[in-house]
């Protein structure tokens, strides 16, 4: 009995690994990769589905924060710009680095895990409709109490068509919001053009105003000599001819209207 606790006791210490011994193990992988295989994983990196922090970090969906942070620390020293000699190199680094940053955001990673979940519901959907149609495999399923269908559904076939499913909800949601923000920018736009348009008219009419008000003296001036004489005759205006009141080509005389 004693020796089997040792044993155990043992064991358990062995599987929980120091900060130190996981300094050293990833010491020991990084001296046995080669060029080769960091190139490969910045080819990786820079092939991902830019919308997808797991696919970045090479991480299933279910993955927890630790499980985020180790797998960053190992990437991103496998690709780190000092140690891989690829051209883009810095920038896999970088597209690590935000996807880490994304995932421990938990904003970020709830919006990414409602996504995840949208796309296994579709997806047990389809699969339910195909199980009508197959009757072996639904009877199977039924003996098994679910057990069949969390088998399917941690299978390399579901995981492959979650992480398809998920792509397509994520572009549609990219879409939407850049549909949006385009919207949004032209609305912001319009607006801005109307309250252009408006304050222009009222510059114009405030520099009519100004002028009208710039003119009173000589409007007033011009109406006091108007009712003091009437209108004067500028220089070198005619004047309209005056009636005669006897006109020596006609053979009438023109009389004057008598008014009483």
């Amino acid at each position: 009995m004693g020796d089997n606790r040792g044993i155990t006791s043992s064991a358990s210490a062995a599987a929980v690994a120091s900060p130190a011994e996981d300094d050293l193990l990833l010491k020991q992988f990084f001296a046995e990769v080669s060029e080769v295989e960091r190139d490969n994983e910045v080819n990786r990196i820079l092939s991902c589905f830019k919308l997808n922090a797991f696919e970045y970090l090479n991480l299933p969906f279910d993955s927890s924060i630790d499980e985020v942070k180790r797998q960053y620390r190992k990437l991103s020293l496998l690709v780190h710009p000092d140690k891989c000699k690829h051209p883009q190199a810095k920038e896999a680094f970088g597209a690590l680095a935000k996807a880490q940053q994304i995932l421990l955001d938990p904003q970020e990673r709830d919006y990414l895990l409602n996504q995840v979940n949208a796309a296994k519901e579709e997806l047990r959907a389809k699969r339910k409709k195909q199980l009508k149609k197959d009757t072996a495999t639904k009877l199977k399923s039924l003996v098994d109490e679910g057990k069949y269908e969390q088998d399917y559904e941690r299978s390399e076939e579901f995981q492959q068509q979650l992480k398809l499913k998920v792509r397509e909800l994520l572009t549609e949601q990219e879409w939407r919001r850049r549909k949006m923000q385009m919207r949004i920018s032209e609305e912001e736009g319009r607006l801005k053009k109307d309250e252009e348009e408006t304050k222009e008219m009222w510059k114009r009419k405030r520099e009519h105003e100004e002028q009208w008000e710039g003119t009173r003296e000589q409007r007033v001036s011009s109406w006091r000599d108007f009712m003091k004489g009437g209108k004067k005759v500028k220089k070198g205006e005619l004047r309209p001819p005056k009636l005669k009141t006897e006109d020596p080509n006609k053979s009438y005389v023109q009389r004057p209207v008598k008014r009483g």
